[in-house]
């Protein structure tokens, strides 16, 4: 018996749309199942074979979906998030319904629109053990869970970690509408919001602190200090942060 002679094709096209198809190319495959979303998938290799009448079959590399995946889903996932899996299959090139984008997690977060068409993975995916790569992630917020790039953060202005505004009792509208914000351990918990810190946070920006260096901030002023030689330190007060001449740089010993 012998084998049918297989062709290498540099790419294909999609039945109905006449979409180019190359190797590399992420793609959207029809569901078994006409109620589920496309299957998405990329493109490792194009072939035809003789003995089945020229019809264009593709090696592909499944994404999977949150609730495909072992532990499925959970709070942190994006909706269109995707884990790229390390199960290959071959199907006929009819199914490809249209083409896709999977960015990277950084990409896709700096999109002005997502469209229908975009998709991110920040994970590999092992489908018979379930295990991710990489198997850790920085984590947010007091509910420490990963970044959801659907969900709306809040960032604090002082020590810069972010938070979801139903951690920090706020509803979206009250988030959306505040200019500056300081979490409660920046603010020890009683202190209005954007008051002192308002213009603590200017400062910080207009003088451009240096690694390392001590704030200190209270309703009446606002001290930047820093060690010099061990011993001395400089401090410039309130009213010098917003003066438009050169900071004034007063030496303590």
């Amino acid at each position: 018996m012998t084998r049918a002679k297989k062709e290498a094709l540099d790419y294909c096209t999609i039945k109905g749309n006449g979409k180019v198809v190359k190797v590399g190319d992420t793609v959207l495959m029809r569901a078994q199942d006409p109620d589920n979303p496309p299957y998405v998938a990329r493109v490792e290799k194009i072939e035809s074979e003789a003995r089945s009448n020229g019809h264009v079959r593709v090696r592909v590399r499944w994404y999977y979906r949150p609730e495909e995946s072992i532990g499925g889903r959970r709070p942190f996932h994006g909706v269109k998030e995707l884990f790229l899996s390390d199960h290959y299959d071959t199907q006929i090139a009819d199914t490809i319904e249209d083409k896709c984008v999977v960015h990277s997690f950084k990409n896709y977060t700096k999109l002005d629109s997502v469209g229908a068409e975009d998709y991110f993975c920040r994970f590999e995916y092992k489908a018979a053990t379930g295990a991710f790569t990489p198997d850790r992630v920085a984590v947010y917020c007091k509910c420490e869970m990963p970044y959801n790039p659907d969900d709306l953060m809040v960032q604090c202005e002082l020590c810069k970690d972010w938070f979801h505004p139903a951690c920090m009792n706020l509803n979206t509208e009250q988030a959306k509408a505040m200019e500056y914000f300081y979490c409660p351990d920046c603010t020890d918990g009683d202190k209005k919001q954007g008051n002192p810190a308002k213009d603590f946070s200017v400062a910080k920006k207009f003088i451009n602190i240096p690694e390392g260096d001590v704030w200190e901030s209270s309703m009446l002023d606002l001290i930047y200090s820093k060690k010099i030689d061990g011993e001395r330190t400089i401090k410039t007060t309130f009213d010098d942060v917003f003066s438009k001449r050169a900071i004034k740089i007063v030496k303590i010993l």
